[in-house]
């Protein structure tokens, strides 16, 4: 699921970028808040296949396909600046972004985090980088397409921790 790419490109939704497309990720879930990049008038926002479940970098091409009825809300949130989809689950924020070779999209997510938490949040950026040193987990979501997905995600616990650190 995405939206469409930038630069009026037409591109496979079998592979992923910045716009989103096949990041198949098993966090993306019921109660998962979404957020993508937006790179054309009516963001164009689209949904693909669903899964019953998945591994890791969906190693075998596919996870469990199923049908599947969703419901959803689309809100737009004008200049949030995002480079990379963002997603906040109950206990997680976390980036997802895609690219070879496997370290670039590593990269990709965690600045994309530490934008998130230092920017966004109010973490002083010296703080943010520390925290997630000793806090990120890293997913690898897929290593099936032609771009690899990468998410770098964060306990909200951890982000609590740090910011009652903080304020002592």
């Amino acid at each position: 699921f995405g939206v469409a790419p930038e630069r009026g490109q037409a591109i496979s939704t079998a592979t992923s970028g910045a716009n989103g497309g096949n990041m198949d990720y098993r966090l993306f879930g019921p109660g998962a808040t979404i957020a993508f990049p937006v790179f054309v008038d009516g963001a164009l926002f689209f949904l693909g296949d669903g899964h019953a479940c998945q591994g890791d970098g969906e190693i075998a091409g596919t996870g469990v396909e199923t049908s599947f009825e969703v419901e959803f809300t689309v809100k737009l949130v004008k200049k949030q600046g995002l480079r990379w989809p963002r997603c906040e689950t109950q206990t997680d924020l976390l980036v997802i972004a895609s690219g070879r070779p496997l370290d670039q999209p590593l990269q990709f997510a965690t600045t994309e985090l530490l934008r998130w938490v230092g920017e966004d949040l109010g973490v002083d950026p010296v703080e943010a980088s520390h925290l997630l040193g000793q806090a990120v987990r890293y997913d690898i979501a897929n290593v099936f397409n032609p771009a690899y997905c990468v998410a770098a995600r964060l306990e909200k616990t951890d982000l609590t921790r740090a910011m009652s650190f903080r304020n002592r």
